[in-house]
């Protein structure tokens, strides 16, 4: 898990100066979403829906092969919830992950957030897509996952490049 420190660097912002979803936003992510996985998707921090949505959006910009896969750009962190970190909690744990050192409960929850959610999608049914990017997104592509989705999904983790994530 840590990611590039340039991938760090703009969650970090992300995180910050995240806003809420929009009354648009959260209606389309309430069309994109079964009612079982707009509760794990709602559950999340405000920044994570944001991140969440942004990556939706940039799969469907991209053309992205159907519902299953803007479904699983939305899901995929749906664990971090379970560490209840906020962004100097989660820069901190990430520090801590890069250098191999003990981590608290909740910096545990956040590193292993892919398993977690992984667990969470499985058992309110979404496909193996959905389960195995949660599980995977910081790791290697899983046989499960063809090579141009997996390159889509990784570009739609990224943070944007305009600032776009804080919302409004």
């Amino acid at each position: 898990m840590p990611g590039s420190l340039g991938h760090l660097t703009g969650r970090f912002f992300d995180v910050l100066f995240s806003r809420p979803l929009t009354g648009r936003e959260i209606s389309a992510v309430a069309r994109w979403l079964r009612p079982d996985e707009a509760d794990l998707f709602f559950a999340q921090a405000d920044a994570d829906q944001r991140h969440g949505y942004h990556a939706a959006l940039v799969v469907v910009a991209a053309g992205g092969e159907g519902a299953t896969v803007v479904r699983a750009a939305l899901l995929h962190d749906v664990g971090k919830r379970h560490s209840r970190l906020g962004v100097i909690g989660r820069s901190l744990a990430s520090v801590l992950i890069g250098l191999r050192v003990p981590l608290t409960s909740r910096m545990r929850a956040y590193r292993d957030h892919g398993e977690i959610g992984a667990s969470e999608l499985a058992a309110v049914g979404c496909e193996d897509l959905v389960v195995d990017f949660a599980r995977e997104h910081h790791g290697a592509r899983p046989p499960s996952i063809d090579r141009e989705t997996w390159e889509l999904l990784q570009r739609a983790d990224q943070p944007p490049k305009t600032g776009s994530m804080a919302g409004g």
